[in-house]
């Protein structure tokens, strides 16, 4: 589990296939308080440390999680957002996230609003029933509030808002419009969904 405040920013300074893909990732994490077998947010897919030295970590990612993760974010240069997994007893600053991507979205939209950037993301009608004003979502690991949302057909467009502070902390210091971002719904919006398909087809 992870609360969606990035802990570090990464960069992928090898990849490697051995069947998975290997990734090396450059981060400014002290290593030796990091297990093999630690879980990692990187950009909001949960991964696993299977190797490490003083400076970096190697995790393996699958097919599957390369097809359904941003298309692009797994080269080599490519920077990350990371966090290790919640301890007990941590501070639940954001919300509860997995680390399991729903879906991904384009960013569609970006002006200034006070010191702010407000962000409009659009994303397939799949998502839509998960994502409500007011509500938690999770863009690239980042744990943040809907502020509104707009249906258009068989699209939905949802806006939020960036402080200054989040955009230095992670990186959407470099959004551009066309950009590819990991969604996660929250974990009580899946599983309301859930509990609502399986009604219906009683």
């Amino acid at each position: 589990m992870f609360t969606g405040i990035i802990t570090d920013i990464g960069r992928i300074e090898a990849v490697e296939t051995r069947g998975d893909r290997r990734l090396t990732i450059a981060c400014g994490y002290d290593m030796a308080g990091v297990a093999i077998g630690a879980s990692i947010a990187c950009s909001g897919a949960c991964l696993t440390v299977v190797a490490k030295d003083e400076r970096h970590f190697t995790v393996a990612i699958s097919a599957e999680s390369i097809a359904r993760t941003a298309p692009g974010m797994w080269e080599t240069g490519q920077r990350l957002n990371l966090e290790r997994a919640m301890r007990v007893g941590d501070e639940l600053g954001g919300h509860i996230v997995t680390g399991h991507v729903d879906g991904i979205g384009r960013v569609s939209g970006l002006r200034d609003e006070g010191d702010s950037i407000r962000l409009t993301v659009t994303t397939d009608a799949a998502l839509a029933p998960y994502i409500a004003a007011k509500g938690s979502i999770a863009l690239d690991g980042v744990s943040l509030t809907v502020n509104s949302v707009e249906d258009h057909g068989g699209d939905t467009a949802f806006g939020l808002n960036i402080i200054p502070h989040t955009a230095a902390a992670t990186t959407f210091d470099a959004l551009t419009i066309g950009r590819a971002l990991n969604i996660e719904i929250d974990i009580l919006a899946r599983y309301l969904g859930r509990m609502e398909q399986y009604r219906a087809k009683r």
